[in-house]
C-alpha cells in the first residue's frame, strides 16, 4: 500500500499540476515557441523561480507535459484491453476509448501534432526515443489481443498479431487526422465497427461471422455513400 503523502508533498504535486495545466493552455493557444516561462508562471500565478524548482527550462517542462499525458492515455487504453469480454469486445473498447480520449483532450492532441511534426520544432532524441519505445511496447499489448483471438478460434491468422495491431492503430489515427482537419467533411464515426470493419471481414473466423443469434459483426456491414 503506497505511503500517504505529506502536506508538503501534496502541495508540491498540486503546484506541479497547476504549472503543467497553465503551460498546456498557453501552448495550445499560441504554440510552444511563442510562450515564455515567465508567461507560464504568470498564468499559473507563481513566481518564476517556482517553475525552475520543477523544470530546468521550457523544453523539460514540455517533455514532462507530453509524458504525463501519455501515462494517462496508456492507462485508459490498457484498461480497455484487459477488461471484460472476448477479443472482439476488447478491440471495440480499444477503438472507443482511444477516440474518446483524443476528443476529451483535443488541446493537447493539436499541440502535440503541431509541435512534434512541425518543421520548426525539434524534440531531443531522449523524448523521441522514449515515445517510440512506449509505442512499440504498447503495440505488444494490443497484439496480444489478436494472438488470443487466434488461440480461441474467434479470429483467423491472416497476418502476424503485431502487424494487425499496428494496422488497426494506424487506421484509427488516420481517421482521427481526417476528422481534425475537416470535421464536417470527415466526421468521425460513432460506431467502432466502422473502423474495425475495414479489415475484419477477412479476420473473423467462419463460425463467428453470423454472430450469436444472427448478430451482425464487424466487416459484415455494408456502408452506403
Amino acid at each position: 500500500m503506497p505511503e500517504k503523502l505529506s502536506r508538503r508533498e501534496r502541495d508540491r504535486l498540486r503546484q506541479r499540476q497547476e504549472i503543467l495545466a497553465a503551460a498546456l493552455e498557453l501552448f495550445a493557444q499560441r504554440g510552444y515557441h511563442r510562450i515564455s516561462m515567465q508567461e507560464i508562471a504568470e498564468k499559473a500565478e507563481f513566481a518564476i523561480g517556482t517553475l525552475y524548482k520543477f523544470f530546468r527550462n521550457k523544453e523539460e517542462l514540455y517533455k514532462a507535459l507530453v509524458l504525463e499525458q501519455c501515462d494517462h492515455f496508456e492507462a485508459e487504453l490498457l484498461q480497455a484491453l484487459t477488461g471484460a469480454g472476448d477479443e472482439i469486445a476488447k478491440l471495440r473498447a480499444y477503438v472507443q476509448v482511444k477516440v474518446a480520449w483524443c476528443q476529451r483532450n483535443l488541446p493537447f492532441v493539436r499541440l502535440f501534432l503541431a509541435e512534434s511534426r512541425g518543421a520548426s520544432f525539434n524534440l531531443k532524441a531522449s523524448l523521441e526515443d522514449d515515445l517510440r519505445q512506449r509505442y512499440y511496447a504498447f503495440m505488444e499489448n494490443l497484439a496480444q489481443v489478436f494472438a488470443q483471438g487466434f488461440s480461441s478460434g474467434r479470429l483467423r491468422r491472416i497476418a502476424p498479431p503485431y502487424f494487425l495491431a499496428v494496422a488497426l492503430d494506424s487506421v484509427i489515427d488516420a481517421s482521427l487526422l481526417l476528422w481534425l482537419d475537416a470535421p464536417e467533411r470527415h466526421p468521425y464515426p460513432d460506431d467502432p465497427d466502422a473502423i474495425l470493419g475495414l479489415f475484419f471481414h477477412g479476420l473473423l473466423a467462419s463460425q463467428d461471422r453470423a454472430g450469436a443469434g444472427g448478430q451482425q459483426l464487424p466487416g459484415e456491414r455494408v456502408y452506403e455513400k
